[in-house]
């Protein structure tokens, strides 16, 4: 079995624009691209086989098939209808609005979906920032306030300034925006639920103000969540939770296993040139390495190595 490569899926945003053409991208002629997602499966957006002879498959109709086990391997048991895991690369030429995921314990009351997140810095201007979290001594009076005299409330979000190779995890609940100058690959839980606090006024791609949604982010923001720190750039664990597992490696030419045996995983190329089966991916090509295929990955390159949570981990 050969590694598995999808067409991405390219979305206009408002705050997007053509840095994915440097990252490998064909890109549509003139549109204005914020995200292109790389790894889907939902019932409005799915990926596609690119090549090879499931060509024109879509992952959807991969994962609810008959050789599940065989190409997801044995830890999508009991991982739900639809492949848990969706990845993007993003780019931020314009600062994001200020928005939140709605928590579990919130999500269904509020009609949504929870939604953990983790965001790899692929690339950064030298001013690029994160927001994340409040700062000390925010409070959710004063933040309701704030938003009540139409103040910018990101000055009440910690900013973190960033550069490639860092990371950070959001879990759903806490308050966050990328900033301008951030090519990120995020790689999250299966949900497109996010609640706009603030948007600076900024009209969308139809020229209409964007819509908000104050009284559900308000129910959702975490208020204890003050100033959380960057994951450490370099090499090993990035995050592991109940959702995901995400590996950086800095791989040479010696192709060696990037998971645990009977097991998937998706790979993002980082930089330089990864190797795996008769195929070869640069930078900004994602392919999923299915769980009975012996198919190691070399390089020289620098990969993020993305798994669907063990059993102990999802607490099952």
């Amino acid at each position: 079995m050969e590694p598995l490569a999808f067409t991405p899926l390219f979305m206009e945003r408002v705050w997007g624009g053509r840095a994915l053409e440097a990252f490998g991208k064909p890109l549509p002629e003139g549109a204005v691209i914020g995200e292109s997602w790389e790894v889907v499966d939902r019932p409005e957006a799915q990926s596609v086989l690119a090549s090879g002879p499931l060509a024109g498959t879509d992952l959807h109709t991969l994962w609810s098939g008959p050789d599940r086990e065989r190409i997801f391997g044995a830890r999508a048991h009991g991982a739900g209808d639809r492949f848990p895991i969706l990845v993007k690369l993003l780019d931020a030429r314009d600062t994001l609005s200020v928005q939140v995921h709605p928590p579990t314990h919130r999500a269904e009351e509020l009609g949504g979906e929870p939604k953990n997140e983790l965001w790899y810095l692929a690339g950064a201007t030298e001013d690029a920032h994160l927001f994340a979290g409040l700062r000390s001594g925010v409070t959710r009076e004063s933040f309701s306030a704030a938003l009540e005299a139409g103040e910018d409330v990101s000055e009440m979000l910690h900013r973190l300034p960033v550069a490639a190779g860092d990371a950070l995890f959001i879990p759903s609940g806490r308050v966050h925006a990328i900033g301008a100058g951030c090519l990120i690959v995020e790689i999250q839980q299966n949900s497109d639920t996010t609640y706009r606090v603030f948007d600076f006024d900024r009209p969308g791609l139809d020229g209409a103000i964007r819509e908000l949604h104050v009284p559900q982010s308000l129910t959702s923001i975490d208020f204890e969540d003050v100033e959380p720190a960057l994951r450490p750039p370099g090499d090993g664990v990035v995050e592991s939770n109940a959702f995901f597992a995400v590996t950086r490696l800095t791989l040479s030419d010696e192709p060696i296993d990037v998971t645990v045996p009977g097991e998937c995983a998706l790979v993002a190329v980082l930089c330089g040139e990864a190797s795996c089966g008769s195929e070869r991916f640069g930078p900004g090509a994602f392919f999923l390495v299915p769980a009975n295929g012996e198919l190691p990955v070399g390089g020289p390159c620098e990969i993020l190595v993305t798994e669907l949570p063990s059993p102990v981990n999802r607490g099952v």
